[in-house]
């Protein structure tokens, strides 16, 4: 399982059925949340780094190994909760044309 690629489990909201575009932007709203969240934590320990405090806090194979999980996080909800922005555009499919009968 874990040597497959990893997509967005939510669809595009262009190509889900009416009825059900609220529970798909609800979904994504819930996603983003968690993005954000990783990217912020990723961002603290960065900062940490940057300033020098996580000596006051880890050793340096701990803050090696919490930045790491930090960044990886943040790249795994960059995965399940892309942006709009940063998807890719959604498939159209189009009816099939109806030609007239000849007759």
């Amino acid at each position: 399982m874990a040597d497959r690629p990893f997509t967005s489990p939510n669809p595009h909201p262009a190509e889900v059925q009416p009825h059900m575009f609220h529970a798909i932007c609800k979904w994504e709203r819930i996603g983003l949340k968690w993005r954000d969240l990783a990217e912020r934590r990723h961002a603290h320990y960065l900062d940490l780094y940057k300033s020098g405090r996580w000596k006051r806090y880890y050793t340096k194979d701990e803050f090696r190994a919490e930045l790491a999980a930090a960044i990886e996080l943040a790249q795994r909800w960059a995965t399940i909760a892309p942006r709009p922005e940063e998807r890719a555009p959604a498939a159209v499919v189009e009816p099939p044309v109806e030609r007239p009968k000849a007759a």
